[in-house]
């Protein structure tokens, strides 16, 4: 059954109008009257929904039911990554929302290529969006994962909160498999860095602000590679893959 993301209040026994980016997929998809949709409006759970009009410029849905469905991880990971050059930020994205990530954080490091600010943060932050929508379609998540905007690095370091933050590091001595073996599921936020990793200085200031330094082992990762594989790793250690 397609899966579409709606913005709006969705509720049984409703006639909606469908935003104009689902009702262009619908046409594409060549979907007819009658036919069984899921809608999800990121509040959680989701609703099927039965197509009623199909026109050029509208498409419309009746909401039939309601399912309370969660496939959220019951520990909240932030992906805080350092920006990425060219389009790798896309594909960091799409499979860290695959993976059940609740927040991504980009960070803007001494050693990032890519710089953001003013129109250009806005249009791709606009991008990213679109990306973590797309992504949650596809996997059956009920919920959007919170998209936060670039900071620097350093700035965020010093920020104050709950959660426990892992700096990925090839210079550490513990992995993160070790680490995650003799601890229970907890809501942690993991830092990546940029392509060339993040400074000596850098490191040494995160670890200053409480960060727990850990490795993916023996092997130097990509940056593109480092934070999916740390996702899979703590989901699969605690149970959730």
């Amino acid at each position: 059954m397609p899966r579409f993301y709606c913005s709006q209040p969705l509720a049984i026994g409703s006639q909606i109008l469908l935003p104009d980016n689902v009702a262009h997929h619908v046409h594409v998809l060549r979907l007819a009257a009658g036919t069984a949709i899921t809608l999800f409006n990121g509040d959680g759970g989701e609703y099927t929904a039965t197509l009623t009009l199909i026109e050029k410029k509208r498409v419309s849905a009746e909401i039939k039911a309601h399912a309370a469905r969660d496939v959220e991880l019951p520990y909240a990971i932030t992906l805080a990554q350092a920006l990425p050059e060219s389009s790798k930020m896309d594909w960091i994205i799409e499979k860290a929302v695959e993976l059940g990530a609740a927040a991504i954080q980009p960070l803007s490091a001494q050693r990032c290529v890519m710089r953001l600010s003013g129109e250009r943060m806005d249009k791709k932050l606009a991008h990213w969006q679109a990306i973590i929508i797309a992504a949650s379609e596809q996997s059956g998540r009920n919920r959007l994962a919170q998209l936060n905007p670039p900071t620097d690095c350093k700035s965020w370091m010093s920020r104050q909160d709950l959660h426990r933050r892992i700096l990925l590091s090839p210079r550490a001595e513990q992995s993160l498999s070790d680490w995650a073996r003799h601890h229970p599921p907890q809501a942690l936020a993991l830092m990546i860095g940029p392509e060339g990793g993040f400074t000596e200085i850098e490191e040494d200031l995160a670890i200053a602000q409480g960060a727990l330094s850990l490795s993916m082992g023996p092997r130097v990762l990509r940056t593109e590679t480092a934070g999916l594989a740390a996702l899979a790793t703590l989901n699969a250690i605690w149970g959730e893959m």
